[in-house]
C-alpha cells in the first residue's frame, strides 16, 4: 500500500489532497488484452498493466521466451472506492474456472488463470471467494489456483503494442475476441451475471 500526495495547481491555487491510497492486484485470466478491457472499465480501477508473472525467466518476453510464467495483469485500485474482494467478483466472471489448459480458444500454460496473493489477508480473501465460486458449481471443479505473488514483467520495449491493445486496434481485438468465443462461453457459465 502506498501513500501518494497529490498537487493540483488550477488558477492560482494550490490543492493539497493526501492520503490517497492504491493497491495492486495481479490476476491471469487467458489473453491480457480481455482481461485489461475487462477490469478498466471499472470504477475505482487507475490502471491495469499487461505482462507476465508466475515463473522463474528474468525477462520474458510475449515472442520470445515466457516459459513458466502466464499471461496476467497487474491491476491499481482505490480500495476505497472498489475491495479487493470485488475486484475478485469481477475476476470470476470474466474466466472459465473450470479449465486446466488455457483460456477459451487460447491453449497451453501460459494461458492458465490464476490468484496471485500479495499476503495473508489476500490469501484468505482468495480462498473463501474461490469456495463460494465451487459451491455455485457443485458439479464442477474450480481449477483456477491461488498462488503466492512472484515478480510481475510488464509487457515493455517493441512489445509493448500489446498494453491497450484493445483500445489501439479495437476492430482487431474485437473480432479476436469474438472469433476466440469467449463471451459465448462467459454467458454459457455465468449467465447474466456477465456484463458484457
Amino acid at each position: 500500500m502506498k501513500t501518494k500526495y497529490v498537487f493540483l495547481m488550477l488558477a492560482g491555487f494550490i490543492f493539497f489532497t493526501s492520503n490517497v491510497l492504491a493497491e495492486k492486484a495481479v490476476l491471469a485470466g487467458g489473453c491480457f488484452w480481455c482481461m485489461e478491457a475487462d477490469f478498466e472499465k471499472l470504477e475505482g480501477v487507475g490502471e491495469v498493466v499487461s505482462g507476465f508473472t508466475g515463473g522463474e525467466l528474468k525477462n520474458p518476453t510475449y515472442n520470445g521466451n515466457h516459459e513458466g510464467h502466464v499471461e496476467a495483469v497487474k491491476i491499481t485500485y482505490d480500495p476505497a472506492k472498489i475491495s479487493y474482494k470485488e475486484l475478485l467478483d469481477h475476476f470470476w466472471i470474466n474466466i472459465d474456472p473450470f479449465d486446466a489448459e488455457g483460456q477459451f480458444c487460447d491453449r497451453g500454460p501460459s494461458y492458465r488463470s490464476a490468484i496471485f496473493v500479495q499476503n495473508e489477508k489476500e490469501r484468505k480473501i482468495a480462498e473463501k471467494s474461490k469456495k463460494g465460486i465451487q459451491k455455485m458449481f457443485p458439479d464442477k471443479k474450480v481449477v483456477t489456483p491461488i498462488r503466492k505473488a512472484s515478480t510481475f514483467y510488464p509487457i515493455k520495449g517493441d512489445e509493448i503494442y500489446h498494453q491497450d491493445y484493445y483500445k489501439k486496434s479495437s476492430v482487431s481485438y474485437k473480432f479476436y475476441r469474438w472469433n476466440c468465443g469467449r463471451d459465448q462461453r462467459l454467458e454459457e457459465i455465468w449467465g447474466d451475471k456477465t456484463d458484457h
